[in-house]
């Protein structure tokens, strides 16, 4: 049982079902009488929409730059003096992100040396950890064949060899991270309302 607001991070590759299921748990939450506060990173914060211009090939950046521009947003998503993770679960609310540094172990991971990241992210650790990190674990395949028939524009990660060697971090990565970090997989292929309901259970026995 939690004595203090949950921190709650959900995280997969592409077309894992994180945004719906993001959703449907604040929801439940919220009937339960719980202050729920949901949240994603990139953020809309100023950095969070330079990452967006990078993914749709507006702007170009370095593996590395790309990965400080999301360590400078992970900070402003955490330390935001109105909107912040910190100041949402110091006014009571439970605050639940569709990803965080978890995400950029494995994205960033593919491109630069997955320790590098997680020592730059350590600040971030540092800060606030997740009291529980939900990875909704599909195949690289299903995750390419949501993505395309939800849209037609592909991002600059959203390519079958990607998704696979974002997995195969993911899973470097926690292996690495897994004795600091509270990991639950879930299986991605339920449907949703099953998976939905899986979650909340999880959830419900932490608070």
């Amino acid at each position: 049982m939690m004595n203090r607001p949950l921190f709650i991070a959900f995280e997969g590759i592409d077309g894992s079902g994180k945004s719906s299921q993001v959703k449907l748990l604040a929801e439940k939450l919220i009937v339960d009488g719980y202050s729920v506060y949901t949240t994603f990173e990139p953020t809309n914060h100023p950095i969070g929409k330079m990452i967006r211009e990078v993914f749709s090939h507006k702007m170009t950046a370095d593996e590395r730059t790309i990965a400080a521009l999301f360590l400078a947003d992970r900070f402003e998503h955490l330390l935001n003096d109105s909107n912040g993770i910190v100041k949402k679960l110091s006014e009571g609310f439970i605050v639940i992100t569709d990803r965080y540094y978890l995400s950029s172990y494995a994205y960033h991971g593919v491109h630069v040396p997955v320790d590098w990241v997680i020592d730059i992210n350590k600040p971030c650790a540092e800060i606030r950890k997740p009291d529980i990190n939900i990875f909704i674990d599909i195949s690289p395949e299903k995750s390419m064949q949501r993505i395309l028939e939800r849209k037609g524009d592909i991002e600059r990660y959203e390519t079958l060899d990607n998704q696979r060697n974002v997995y195969s971090k993911y899973m470097e990565a926690i292996e690495k991270v897994k004795s600091d970090e509270n990991i639950k997989f879930v299986d991605g292929t339920l449907s949703i309302t099953e998976l939905s309901n899986e979650i909340y259970q999880i959830i419900k026995a932490m608070l």
